[in-house]
Protein backbone atom coordinates (compact mmCIF):
# COMPACT_ATOMS: atom_id res chain seq x y z
CA UNK A 1 0.00 0.00 0.00
CA UNK A 2 1.26 3.74 -1.22
CA UNK A 3 1.41 5.46 2.06
CA UNK A 4 1.39 9.48 1.42
CA UNK A 5 3.19 10.51 4.67
CA UNK A 6 5.94 7.61 3.92
CA UNK A 7 6.46 9.31 0.73
CA UNK A 8 6.72 12.47 2.27
CA UNK A 9 8.80 11.22 4.90
CA UNK A 10 11.52 9.80 2.46
CA UNK A 11 11.56 12.99 0.77
CA UNK A 12 11.82 15.56 3.60
CA UNK A 13 14.52 13.32 4.75
CA UNK A 14 16.44 12.86 1.21
CA UNK A 15 16.46 16.57 0.91
CA UNK A 16 17.86 17.39 4.42
CA UNK A 17 20.31 14.40 3.70
CA UNK A 18 21.44 16.08 0.66
CA UNK A 19 22.04 19.07 2.19
CA UNK A 20 24.05 17.60 4.58
CA UNK A 21 22.13 18.42 7.95
CA UNK A 22 20.95 16.92 10.86
CA UNK A 23 17.77 16.10 12.16
CA UNK A 24 18.70 18.64 15.21
CA UNK A 25 19.42 21.68 12.93
CA UNK A 26 16.27 20.90 10.94
CA UNK A 27 13.75 20.94 13.75
CA UNK A 28 15.65 23.54 15.72
CA UNK A 29 15.17 26.08 12.49
CA UNK A 30 11.74 24.54 12.03
CA UNK A 31 10.92 24.97 15.87
CA UNK A 32 9.13 21.30 15.39
CA UNK A 33 10.67 19.17 18.19
CA UNK A 34 13.37 16.75 17.11
CA UNK A 35 10.97 13.44 17.64
CA UNK A 36 8.42 14.40 16.10
CA UNK A 37 10.60 15.59 12.93
CA UNK A 38 11.69 12.56 12.96
CA UNK A 39 8.38 10.53 12.96
CA UNK A 40 7.46 12.29 9.94
CA UNK A 41 10.65 11.08 8.31
CA UNK A 42 10.24 7.72 9.13
CA UNK A 43 6.48 7.92 7.81
CA UNK A 44 4.66 7.66 11.53
CA UNK A 45 3.48 10.21 11.66
CA UNK A 46 1.43 12.75 9.37
CA UNK A 47 2.42 16.73 9.10
CA UNK A 48 -0.07 19.57 9.31
CA UNK A 49 0.19 22.14 6.59
CA UNK A 50 1.66 24.45 9.28
CA UNK A 51 4.18 22.05 10.23
CA UNK A 52 5.01 20.80 6.53
CA UNK A 53 5.76 24.22 5.94
CA UNK A 54 8.04 24.89 8.70
CA UNK A 55 10.11 22.38 7.52
CA UNK A 56 10.40 23.20 4.04
CA UNK A 57 10.61 26.56 5.21
CA UNK A 58 13.78 25.47 7.29
CA UNK A 59 15.02 23.08 4.23
CA UNK A 60 15.32 26.60 2.24
CA UNK A 61 12.28 24.65 -0.29
CA UNK A 62 9.04 25.70 -1.74
CA UNK A 63 6.49 23.57 -0.71
CA UNK A 64 5.35 23.00 -4.02
CA UNK A 65 8.69 21.54 -4.75
CA UNK A 66 8.14 18.83 -2.37
CA UNK A 67 5.01 17.97 -2.94
CA UNK A 68 5.37 17.49 -6.46
CA UNK A 69 8.62 14.97 -5.48
CA UNK A 70 5.89 13.29 -3.30
CA UNK A 71 3.80 13.40 -6.30
CA UNK A 72 5.90 11.87 -8.73
CA UNK A 73 7.03 9.48 -6.32
CA UNK A 74 3.43 7.79 -5.96
CA UNK A 75 2.80 7.91 -9.40
CA UNK A 76 5.25 6.25 -9.77
CA UNK A 77 4.68 3.55 -7.65
CA UNK A 78 0.81 3.50 -8.90
CA UNK A 79 2.32 2.83 -12.82
CA UNK A 80 0.98 6.55 -13.72
CA UNK A 81 2.31 9.03 -16.08
CA UNK A 82 1.75 12.61 -14.88
CA UNK A 83 1.67 15.07 -17.18
CA UNK A 84 3.38 18.40 -17.22
CA UNK A 85 0.79 20.65 -18.77
CA UNK A 86 -3.07 20.07 -18.49
CA UNK A 87 -4.86 17.69 -20.99
CA UNK A 88 -6.97 19.69 -23.06
CA UNK A 89 -10.28 18.02 -22.06
CA UNK A 90 -9.60 18.35 -18.90
CA UNK A 91 -8.45 22.39 -19.77
CA UNK A 92 -12.64 22.24 -21.59
CA UNK A 93 -14.05 21.13 -18.42
CA UNK A 94 -12.28 23.82 -16.22
CA UNK A 95 -14.93 26.50 -15.59
CA UNK A 96 -17.21 23.64 -15.10
CA UNK A 97 -15.22 22.03 -12.59
CA UNK A 98 -14.28 25.44 -10.50
CA UNK A 99 -17.77 26.01 -10.54
CA UNK A 100 -18.45 23.25 -8.86
CA UNK A 101 -16.98 24.43 -5.78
Amino acid sequence: MILFRQELGDVLRGARRAQGRTLRQVSSDARVSLGYLSEIERGQKEASSELLTSVTGALGLPLSYVLREVSERIALAEGVTVPDTVPDDLAEQAPALVGAR
